[in-house]
């Protein structure tokens, strides 16, 4: 045991003078994840889309009409930004992108509300961008139910009801909806966990494989294993453990900017979440070991890497929920450590879950671990056969 650690520190006292010598290093394993992470933070730091410009159409041209224009101007996510002469003239704007609905308030539209009779006003939203579409909807739906339930009230009121009577008779049923753990529907809240770890995990498939590969790649593999006298874990575990130490760090200062900048509420756990993220940083290494040892080519394992990484976002139930996902999806969504990690972050960040409902997640992703076990003989294969090295 004592040799085995000497081995490992003196592999990993050399591969610490790789990294001082080597910008490449530096690049991926601090500079861009902080980079990415300030970015992602600015970018969802307002959380909640407001002021969707729309486009209004008024044929009626009434005190009701611009009333019922004002109503929906004063919701939270829409702009009333043009009025257009002619529908023509908002389907123009809509195919330019200037728009994202238009509303069509129509013509006899006072006469026919004071005339007791129905009158239709309409919105055409564009579906280009579900999350725009749904928030449109509802707020557009919103304040035409107030607006009519307003009308109905007065109407009410002058046959001798009491505002309270009016209210009952006109809604005798009454929805009443709690959002438990996200009310503001705030997108930093679910966003942020979401495309800040996607960029860590990159990163760390991707400086995995450059830290072995490029062994490979410079025909240095076999110095590599000799300064482990020989010990493919010693040498491994020499290799990856001032990696390990650096990514560890970063996935700390992102824990900061999710719940430091963007303000994401903590409801549970944050021993739990730092856990996670090692075992986050380390199942992902696993696999960037097991890419590079089986394919013995560097710029091969990077594209596969790449690919496989940005799938994992797909397949974490985030955008399309697992549940509704065909079946044979479902069992694909496993095979990626990303979907056990937003797991864990959404049970211990959002609802606030016991520490038991995330230990299985957590186990999951330990389970990637034992891939460079799996790939030990072929590791020593390729670093011992001069035949894999020099390749790009």
């Amino acid at each position: 045991m004592r040799g085995y650690l000497h081995d490992t520190y003196d592999v990993l006292c050399r591969e610490v003078r790789r990294l001082v010598r080597q910008p490449m290093y530096w690049l991926l394993l601090v500079v861009l994840p902080l980079v990415s992470f300030a970015f992602f933070a600015v970018l969802f730091r307002e959380g909640v889309a407001r002021n969707i410009p729309v486009a209004v159409l008024d044929e009626d041209r009434t005190a009701l009409s611009r009333k019922a224009a004002q109503m929906i101007d004063e919701t939270p996510t829409v702009l009333v930004a043009y009025g257009i002469q002619d529908m023509a003239e908002g389907e123009r704007m809509m195919r330019e992108g200037r728009i994202a609905a238009v509303v069509q308030i129509p013509e006899f539209f006072e006469k026919n509300i004071l005339s007791n009779r129905q009158t239709t006003l309409r919105a055409y939203i564009s579906g280009a961008n579900i999350s725009v579409n749904g928030l449109l909807s509802k707020d557009i739906q919103t304040a035409v139910t107030t607006f009519a339930a307003g009308i109905q009230i007065q109407l009410l009121t002058k046959q001798g009801l009491t505002e309270r009577q009016a209210m009952a008779q006109l809604m005798p049923v009454r929805f009443d909806r709690h959002v438990l753990f996200n009310p503001y529907i705030n997108y930093g809240y679910y966003l942020s966990p979401s495309f800040m770890p996607m960029m860590l995990m990159i990163f760390t498939v991707m400086a995995t494989i450059f830290t072995i590969g490029t062994e490979l790649k410079h025909s240095t593999a076999g110095e590599w294993l000799a300064t482990g006298r020989g010990s493919v874990g010693a040498a491994l575990a020499g290799k990856l453990l001032p990696v390990l130490t650096v990514l560890f760090l970063m996935s700390l200062v992102m824990l900061c900017f999710i719940f430091g900048v963007v303000g994401t509420p903590l409801n549970g756990s944050v021993w739990v979440l730092v856990a996670s993220s090692l075992l986050f940083v380390l199942s992902y290494q696993a696999i960037g070991i097991f890419m590079i040892a089986v394919l013995s080519n560097l710029r091969l394992a990077l594209s596969l890497g790449g690919g496989y990484s940005v799938l994992a976002f797909t397949f974490s139930g985030l955008t399309f929920p697992i549940m509704a996902m065909w079946p044979a999806m479902r069992v694909v969504s496993r095979f990626f450590p990303f979907t056990y990690y937003t797991d864990v972050f959404v049970d211990q960040a959002l609802r606030g879950a016991p520490v038991r409902c995330s230990l299985p997640d957590m186990g999951c992703m330990a389970l990637f671990i034992v891939l460079p076990f799996l790939c030990l003989p072929r590791l020593r294969r390729i670093c011992t056969d001069k035949k894999f090295w020099g390749r790009l």
